[in-house]
């Protein structure tokens, strides 16, 4: 659906409405970011801002963001004033747009004059994630919780101001139901604020340049991006029809197993919309709250969502960086969804606080497939957001929580290494230490990459982190990770990156390691706590992977000298030289142990531990 004639946008007009989008997205960010209060928006920065014209179609695509459409599925166009601010967070009543409870959405209509009146002619919006609100434990996510109910305070789309006035009644009950009240208001303020100003800024192009004028240019923009995914990256996907599927390993309420993520992709070019994402063969709802509702708006979210894989297929990773997705990638794709009562189709009030496991593992899953479809041409596995934290109460007996999302190693393409401790959030990243520090009874007694946590391959993996936290006063450590048994799968002769961990007392008399999943692992004053982050899978073969680079890999710290020998063949003299001799000598005794029948993917050994002793499934094997 198009707003005007395209044809008759200005090319000039088009760049220039282009920029102001991006600029005016960017200043919104910038605004919350330096004028919020909790640790996760401020300084993680795990929140993001979103441009949509009228018809709820997204213009900007520098990152994912939620949705339109419950909002005016709620309240109609012609019922909007400027100055109102619309909230909501409710997962079952966003369309998709919020996976869990903590992610808080503001929504601002932009008005211009049309005919003589102001009318609505777009909208911004930004969402985050919170500190706390509300729910079985601080940070409202219960890696236990059965029902959604557990998992804190649900609100469907409401306005929270009206005609500029802030709705107080509804600001006391949600910060009346938050454990951080005050950091809550504040976070809700500063989003309130700065969309409300992104509205003004909006609505100034459109008093600049004409509303006919400057909707042209948003359907140019889009009908651009079609036609650039059309013609540059589903044209490297040959027709055929492909299957893949990846698994979560937890759910926090049954035994670990694999819970199934199945994509069947079909692509024919020669149809108007080419590209089929089948999620048929997805397993069954879980007990535990790892569930997606992905079904709503014909799966709009996640074709924005899983859209960003696509761009690995382009001709060189620079022309990759220059893509953005927004919804012009809407039109080419054709979602179909299994039954309800699934992964991706829950069924209220199934718990979702901990979807990242299964929204995360599609992208992979799409990587996956498209790896058999093009013979390897895309990254290997990833797995780049988890959740720890601390909470107690500080030396003057007030409570805290430190919530980070601690990133985790991109995998290694076709062409380059994977990058080292990334987070799928443009612009997001690790508490500052002197900021953890000053603020927390906590200390940070190291901060570095995960030595040999990258998937060896010819590109290697990607590092994660490793992080020691002592904590100065009795306190609870708290987790929703998943990749603690399956690993990171490599590609193409790729290993698999090592599995998330984590230890308490490392070395010391108590050492132990924690579940993935944990809402209360007592930690006594003085403990130190060991988070190791996932490594990216390998690309390629590790054995051809050229010695120097190896060398390099020691000197940096990323891969031990024992892993050189083990994992690349590779042979280090106490000199730090490589024996060249003999590290020939062992990469031909290495090759001469293979069969000639290992699997396209690596899994790792974790995948045998749940799947009764299988390496790996049919799926996994390119066809003869």
């Amino acid at each position: 659906m198009s707003l005007t004639d395209t044809t008759t946008a200005d090319p000039v007009l088009v760049e220039i409405v282009a920029g102001t989008l991006a600029a005016i997205e960017k200043e919104v960010e910038t605004s919350i970011g330096r004028t919020s209060r909790s640790p996760m928006i401020r300084d993680a920065h795990d929140f993001r801002a979103g441009i949509h014209d009228r018809l709820m179609r997204k213009l900007t695509g520098r990152s994912y963001s939620a949705l339109v459409q419950p909002v005016v599925r709620d309240y109609p166009l012609d019922s909007m004033n400027p100055g109102d601010v619309y909230f909501h967070n409710d997962v079952y009543l966003s369309e998709g747009g919020i996976g869990h409870l903590p992610d808080l959405c503001v929504t601002v209509p932009v008005f211009a004059h049309v005919d003589g009146a102001e009318r609505v002619v777009a909208f911004i919006q930004a969402f985050g994630h919170h500190d706390d609100i509300g729910g079985a434990v601080p940070g409202s996510m219960p890696s236990a919780a059965t029902s959604v109910y557990e998992e804190g305070l649900m609100v469907p789309p409401i306005k929270l101001w009206d005609r500029g006035v802030p709705n107080e009644s509804a600001l006391k009950i949600m910060t009346r139901n938050s454990r951080m009240p005050d950091s809550l208001a504040a976070d809700l303020d500063a989003e309130c604020s700065a969309c409300l100003a992104g509205a003004r800024r909006l609505g100034e192009l459109f008093e600049r340049y004409g509303v006919q004028a400057v909707e042209a240019a948003f359907d140019a923009i889009l009908d651009s991006s079609t036609e650039v995914y059309r013609r540059e990256i589903l044209s490297q996907i040959p027709d055929g029809t492909y299957v893949w599927e990846d698994y979560a390993e937890h759910d926090g309420v049954e035994e670990p197993q694999l819970h199934r993520q199945r994509i069947t992709l079909i692509m024919d070019s020669t149809k108007d919309v080419p590209l089929v994402i089948d999620f048929t063969g997805t397993g069954p709802q879980a007990k535990g709250p790892i569930n997606h509702c992905g079904d709503y708006a014909d799966g709009n979210f996640l074709k924005k969502w899983l859209a960003p894989i696509l761009r690995n297929l382009a001709e060189t990773p620079e022309r990759m960086a220059q893509l953005d997705v927004n919804e012009g990638v809407v039109p080419l794709i054709e979602m179909r969804f299994p039954e309800k009562g699934t992964l991706l189709t829950p069924i209220f009030p199934a718990p979702t606080n901990a979807r990242t496991f299964v929204i995360l593992r599609l992208l992979g899953v799409l990587a996956g497939v498209l790896a058999k479809a093009t013979g390897g041409r895309m990254p290997a596995d990833q797995e780049t957001i988890r959740y720890t934290g601390v909470y107690g109460t500080d030396f003057d007996g007030e409570p805290y929580l430190m919530r980070e999302v601690l990133g985790g190693g991109s995998g290694g393409r076709y062409y380059a290494d994977g990058e080292d401790t990334i987070h799928v959030v443009p612009d997001s990243r690790n508490l500052p230490t002197e900021f953890t520090e000053g603020r927390f009874p906590l200390r940070v007694e190291r901060l570095g990459l995960a030595m040999d946590s990258g998937g060896p391959g010819r590109y290697r993996g990607g590092c994660g982190y490793e992080k020691h936290i002592r904590v100065l006063r009795d306190a609870h450590f708290m987790s929703i990770a998943d990749r603690s048994i399956l690993a990171c799968w490599g590609v193409k002769g790729g290993k698999a990156g090592r599995p998330f961990q984590i230890t308490v007392d490392p070395g010391g008399p108590g050492e132990h390691d924690v579940d993935a999943l944990a809402d209360a692992e007592p930690l006594k004053a003085g403990t130190v706590v060991r988070i190791r982050t996932t490594g990216g899978g390998g690309w390629g073969d590790p054995l051809d992977r050229p010695v120097d680079e190896v060398l390099r890999d020691i000197s940096w710290r990323k891969v031990s000298v024992a892993g050189a020998r083990e994992d690349y063949g590779v042979v280090v003299l106490e000199s730090g030289e490589a024996d060249l001799a003999a590290t020939e000598e062992l990469r031909a005794t290495l090759r001469g142990a293979r069969t000639g029948e290992e699997p396209f993917f690596d899994r790792g050994p974790g995948y045998a531990t749940l799947s009764g002793g299988a390496a790996f499934n049919e799926f996994d094997v390119l066809p003869g």
